[in-house]
């Protein structure tokens, strides 16, 4: 069976792979608008009486609070890659996306699509998408057919990516399913790391067309070509500075109206009103900016001893990005989703941390912007 052999313990059926070396197993330690609407989750589809749930075994977890790649790493991680989760942001370009801050910013100011760092991994794919902003009905339809082969491609030890599977936050890892239940099993990025295996409706998915692109589920198949890592490191630090230094102002509709140092100076300067609210896109903005500047740090620490003559200033770089984070853990009772929406006195408190995490931000782009003449 591709991916593992399967094993029946008392509650489910696993589906285990094959380990990497003696002693290890396989677990590692698009663009579209966010929306944040609750969807009702009531149980649907073909019941089966006494069906024993399938998971697959030994998949790893989300490691960076990212909706567009991390998903990528935990399925090649369990096809056997060893990217670490910082190297995959970095790569992908989300380790230095800043954009908005509004819901959708962390899905669409984006280097690449998903399906771009798939074909640049050296992955096939398939991708199965449900319908398109208001297709409701279409979207009803093609899940209707995309249930079975997520269910088979679990069975044959192959994680899927599904777009709002569990939770509204884009691409999720299907890992198992419940046919008794009526669920699909597996994880999304705002799970904590002691929490059990998330679980939804098979046909939850559907639901995110009445009001965003219901993108579906992509499979990744089998590999037919080789990352070339210098090229990708390359560009991706390339695409960092284009993108900090962007000045650009655009509808909503296409992506984000600010991207890069101009939308963190407008996201720093909004709390100096002390009558500004905090919105669910700064607390959503809040929390995956700083898991993936976080993961930019550990990044340019993990490729600066390949680029000897830029090392110095990529390490600099990395303890830019790595004090933009602590910076930004210390805001956390200010702008998580459970502090206030409007409180002068937080307000007072945030602007000067968002300041400084800028201001850490433009020190890491500085440092990038100097090391690229010196990467060849």
């Amino acid at each position: 069976m591709a991916g593992g052999r399967p094993v029946a313990p008392q509650a489910r059926k696993l589906i285990q792979p094959r380990d990497r070396a003696a002693g290890r197993c396989t677990a590692a330690a698009a663009v579209a608008c966010w929306c944040l609407a609750a969807v009702a989750t009531e149980a649907a589809g073909t019941q089966t009486e006494g069906a024993t749930p399938v998971v697959i075994g030994n998949v790893d977890r989300f490691r960076v609070r990212e909706p567009n790649f991390e998903g990528v790493r935990i399925v090649v991680d369990f096809l056997g890659e060893d990217y670490s989760p910082a190297y995959i942001q970095g790569i992908s370009g989300a380790a230095f996306r800043f954009g908005g801050p509004c819901p959708c910013a962390p899905n669409c100011s984006t280097q690449m699509s998903t399906t771009d760092l798939i074909k640049l991994l050296g992955y096939e794919y398939t991708e199965s998408i449900l319908g398109w902003t208001g297709d409701v009905e279409d979207a009803k339809r093609n899940m209707t057919s995309l249930i079975p082969k997520i269910r088979e491609s679990v069975r044959a030890g192959r994680p899927v990516l599904l777009w709002y599977g569990f939770a509204d936050t884009a691409y999720e890892v299907v890992t198992g399913f419940d046919d008794a239940e009526g669920v699909f099993l597996g994880y999304h990025l705002h799970q904590g790391p002691d929490e059990r295996l998330a679980k939804a409706k098979q046909d939850r998915a559907q639901e995110c067309a009445a009001m965003c692109p219901a993108l579906g589920a992509i499979f990744i198949g089998k590999k037919t070509g080789t990352l070339d890592a210098t090229a990708a490191e390359t560009a991706a630090l390339k695409a960092a500075v284009r993108h900090a230094r962007d000045r650009e102002v655009v509808s909503m509709a296409g992506r984000p109206d600010m991207n890069g140092l101009m939308a963190y100076d407008r996201w720093a300067a909004k709390f100096r009103d002390p009558s500004a609210k905090r919105s669910a896109g700064d607390s959503h903005c809040y929390f995956v900016y700083r898991s993936t500047h976080r993961a930019a740090g550990e990044f340019l620490r993990e490729i600066a001893p390949r680029y000897p003559k830029a090392a110095d200033l990529l390490r600099k770089a990395s303890r830019e990005f790595t004090l933009e984070a602590r910076t930004l853990d210390r805001a956390e009772p200010l702008l998580a989703w459970d502090s206030p929406e409007l409180d002068a006195d937080r307000n007072a408190k945030l602007w000067p941390l968002l300041t400084e995490a800028r201001e850490r931000y433009a020190a890491g782009i500085a440092r990038i912007e100097e090391a690229l003449p010196l990467l060849n």
